[in-house]
């Protein structure tokens, strides 16, 4: 599920970016290695984080038949943020977000609890780890939205996130004019490509859904 819909549609975050120059986050002697041939960046540790396409919200139904009138609870992820730490040999990304969600009957006190996972993703496609936790919403009587804040955290480890000293010589190496690769982007490389996206690591948060839930966000 998560090969085919992992695409990011949220955010990355300054002090998670994984392939982002970002101001207020430059490290001296990182590297960013999509900026150019032997450009020296930033380029952290730290995960990238976002909401794959399809899971930033869920939409619960009165009955079996999935339409507009039959709609009971609809509440969608925001507000992602990450704080990072790289000072141990794991590096820990806290993950924090939003849920707002909407009821289309305000009667009576209520209490909505939805599943939501924590993914992390090597090289953009290999799931390392997923959690599975809860978060509930407490509607008011009389009330038709809710909010509540969720959070989960992710281990990475460092050596893992660390590209190579050979790979991240041939990406920084400065060029002259008249050499031989001077004009050659080093990600061309098929070896430093797939260096890259051994070391690069994604955070994904989104709901739990089920097949159906996840049909209807992507045919809706």
């Amino acid at each position: 599920m998560m090969n085919a819909r992992r695409r990011l549609a949220a955010t990355a975050l300054c002090a998670a970016a994984g392939l982002a120059t970002l101001g207020g986050c430059r490290s001296k002697g990182d590297i960013v290695v999509d900026q150019g041939v032997g450009i020296t960046a930033v380029r952290s540790r730290c995960p990238a984080v976002g909401i794959p396409d399809y899971t930033g919200d869920v939409t619960l139904f009165r009955g079996a038949e999935k339409t507009a009138g039959n709609i009971d609870v609809v509440a969608a992820m925001t507000n992602v943020r990450s704080t990072c730490s790289e000072d141990s040999d794991k590096v820990f990304a806290n993950v924090s977000f939003d849920v707002l969600a909407r009821r289309t009957d305000p009667s009576g006190a209520r209490q909505v609890t939805l599943p939501y996972f924590v993914t992390v993703l090597q090289g953009g496609t290999s799931v390392v780890s997923k959690r599975v936790g809860s978060i509930t919403l407490d509607f008011a009587d009389g009330a038709v939205r809710a909010q509540a804040r969720g959070e989960g955290g992710a281990y990475i480890d460092r050596n893992a996130a660390t590209l190579p000293d050979d790979v991240r010589d041939r990406i920084t190496r400065r060029r002259r004019a008249g050499d031989f690769d001077a004009a050659i982007d080093p990600l061309a490389d098929p070896e430093v490509k797939a260096a890259v996206a051994r070391a690069s690591f994604e955070v994904l948060v989104g709901f739990q859904l089920d097949d159906a839930q996840l049909t209807y966000n992507a045919t809706r």
